[in-house]
């Protein structure tokens, strides 16, 4: 009896090792997977830095700011806000994308409007809608339900 006793001992010992090894591995895993998140994040944000940056230094360059200029510095204020909240938060909003597809598509409309045929001023003028809309019933669904 003695020896059965000693010999599941043995092997609930053993099982716990085994279970603790891969606590070990699954806390280094989740450990470079943060690592790797955050010096993603932090390169990105710098990246978006350095094109904010380069954009001033055209505008200077140039003399003045076009509204294209001016929407191209709200699209990498909008990335850098994004980055800025998943630092603090991790969590990443959908909405400051939509905010980034709206300044986007309302930049390429500005630029090219005067080459555009009626269809494609149209599709482009639907695709900001819808996105508005988008983010209208994000901001909404957000009120109404916190936390979700």
């Amino acid at each position: 009896m003695n020896t059965e006793s000693s010999a599941v001992t043995t092997e609930v010992q053993s099982i716990q090792e085994i279970d603790n090894s891969i606590s070990y591995v699954n806390r280094i895993g989740n450990y470079l997977v943060e690592l790797f998140h955050l010096i993603g994040l932090f390169i990105i944000g710098l990246i978006v830095i350095w094109a904010a940056a380069k954009e001033c230094m055209d505008i200077y360059l140039h003399g003045y700011p076009s509204l294209v200029d001016i929407l191209l510095l709200f699209i990498y204020l909008e990335l850098g806000a994004m980055i800025g909240v998943y630092f603090k938060t991790h969590e990443l909003p959908v909405q400051f994308f939509l905010y980034v597809a709206i300044t986007a598509l309302t930049r390429i409309l500005v630029v090219d409007i005067k080459t555009m045929d009626e269809w494609r001023v149209m599709t482009l003028t639907l695709a900001i809608l819808v996105l508005v809309i988008a983010a209208m019933a994000l901001r909404y669904s957000a009120s109404k339900f916190p936390g979700d």
